[in-house]
This record gives structure tokens, C-alpha cells and sequence, in this order.
């Protein structure tokens, strides 16, 4: 076990007794891509059930990876946006059955629960299809280091001390997403490559409100209280692995700008993976855009 999130208290993983779907065990379509291995992958903030949501290319990077453990680091579910409006095409569905898939096939999965599928809160310390839920982790790197696991939207000031303004920023990026959709859809059409929008528009505001810089030191601050080594984090859509100080920054980035997810090797090194700008992830990039074209 490389894990110090205390199980005891869960149920068991899975019941044998119980009945399990005749999908789950279902042999994988044959690929000509061989499998990325992984000791550990984090990948956060994939917004299911908005129209922002890279669902595709998620799946294809899943079906394209083998990781001993799986870490899905908040907001996976966006219940503020399906509590305004249902929207939930299968390419969603596609996701959720990925993950379960690979639960039931050994992967050890954990949900850490953020601020946007908060509803899942009063289910922490609960297992269900494999999947643990929890409000943090620890993870133990295979070089020996301590890593804590956690959304962080509770260092987020807008999100803990402003609510309303966080519901009115959440509006204001749908919309900058929808245009982020148009002008792919246009892209696309003449050849070039995926590129967001929003991360650029993020990208350019980010130094003159120091944001992101604030949050970042929030987090290290609290990794360096609790004696560990490093922490691992989602929630801002900014990808990133930086130190501050003995303190080792990690943040998974999204599913919705940049499609980006974190990837522990088998010798402890942790790097992060830019599946949009990977040659593998054409194919469903493309499918993608002209799916909301």
C-alpha cells in the first residue's frame, strides 16, 4: 500500500457475492497503441455534465493508460452546472463507465471530493463500483515521499469567503467556454491545431490579480504544516509542477482548456501529461469538436 488515506472505516472494496454488469468484464477493443504504464496518475476538474467538457479525448486517454492507482482530484462531476440545466450526452457516460472499468479491474481509484460535486460530500469514507471517496489523500511516492492529495478549493478565497462571487465568476467561464467551442469549431475547419481560449485568456490576467501565485503558496504553506513532502491539487485549471521552498507543488490541471493530467513513473518521478498536444489524441480531438460543432 502506498497510501496512508485510512480505510478503515470503508467497506469492502467489492462484494464477490455480488452481481456484477456483464459490461465490466467485457475484454478491451484491440488497439494499436501499446499501454502507457503508470504507478500512479491524478487527473481533476473534468466538468461532467457541461458542454466544456473534453469527455472524448478523456476517454481516449484512459483506454490508453494502465496506472496501479488513479486519483480523481474534484469537480469530476459539475452538480453546480446540472443543478441549472441536465446535460449529459454519452460521451459522459463513456467516462464514468472507464473509470468503473478500471476500478473493477484492479486500478485503486479514489475520489477526492471538490467544491463543484460537493453533494458528495456527506459520502465520504464510502466505496461505491470500487470507487473510494474522500475529502483528501495521502500518497506515498516509490521514492519514498508524502504527498497530500486535495482538490483545493478550500484555499480558495472566492470559493470559501465570497460564494455568490464564485457562482457569478462559474457563469461568466461558461460563456467564455461556449466561445472556446466556436472558435475550435473553426479551427478545425481550416487545419490547425486545438488551442483554448480561456487558458489564454486566464494566462493573461494571471500575474496582474496574482491569483494563482497566491493559491499556490496557500497550498505549500499548508503541505509544509503538516510535514509533507509535497501536495497534489486541481481546482484552479492550471497545470503546473513548481517548488516553493522544501515544498513541492503539483497541480493536474483540467479536462475542459487544457486536458492535462499529472503521471507518477515506477521510479517515483512525477511529470505532467498534455494529452491535447499529444499525436495519440488527434483522432478524438477531432471527433470532439465536430460532435459540438
Amino acid at each position: 500500500m502506498i497510501t496512508d488515506l485510512d480505510r478503515n472505516t470503508l467497506p469492502a472494496r467489492r462484494d464477490p457475492a455480488a452481481r456484477v454488469p456483464e459490461w465490466l468484464n467485457l475484454p478491451e477493443p484491440r488497439s494499436f497503441r501499446p499501454k502507457r504504464r503508470y504507478r500512479a496518475v491524478w487527473i481533476s476538474d473534468v466538468h461532467l455534465g457541461t458542454r466544456g467538457c473534453q469527455a472524448d479525448m478523456l476517454v481516449d486517454f484512459l483506454r490508453a493508460i494502465e496506472t496501479e492507482h488513479l486519483y480523481l482530484v474534484g469537480d469530476i462531476i459539475d452538480g453546480w452546472s446540472l443543478r441549472k440545466a441536465w446535460f449529459w450526452p454519452d460521451a459522459h457516460n463513456e467516462v464514468v463507465r472507464r473509470i468503473l472499468k478500471m476500478a473493477h479491474r484492479g486500478t485503486q481509484v479514489t475520489l477526492i471530493i471538490g467544491n463543484h460535486d460537493e453533494v458528495l460530500r456527506d459520502f465520504a469514507g464510502f466505496s461505491f463500483g470500487g470507487v473510494e471517496l474522500a475529502t483528501e489523500a495521502v500518497h506515498r511516492t516509490a521514492d519514498g515521499r508524502r504527498l497530500l492529495v486535495t482538490h483545493g478549493d478550500a484555499f480558495d478565497g472566492v470559493v470559501l469567503y465570497a460564494r455568490w462571487l464564485a457562482f457569478l465568476g462559474d457563469k461568466a467561464y461558461a460563456l467564455l467556454l461556449r466561445a472556446n467551442i466556436v472558435v475550435n469549431a473553426v479551427r478545425k475547419r481550416m487545419g490547425m491545431p486545438y488551442w483554448s481560449l480561456s487558458a489564454y485568456m486566464k494566462k493573461k490576467v494571471k500575474n496582474a490579480v496574482q491569483f494563482v501565485c497566491n493559491y499556490e503558496q496557500a497550498l505549500a504553506n499548508e503541505g509544509r504544516t503538516r510535514g509533507f513532502d509535497g501536495i497534489v491539487c486541481g481546482h484552479i485549471h492550471c497545470a503546473e509542477i513548481r517548488q516553493i521552498g522544501d515544498i513541492t507543488y503539483f497541480n493536474d490541471g483540467d479536462w475542459v482548456e487544457s486536458c492535462t493530467a499529472l503521471v507518477e513513473d515506477f521510479a517515483g518521478a512525477i511529470s505532467i501529461v498534455e494529452w491535447k498536444d499529444d499525436p495519440s489524441a488527434s483522432v478524438a480531438f477531432a471527433e470532439a469538436v465536430e460532435q459540438v460543432a
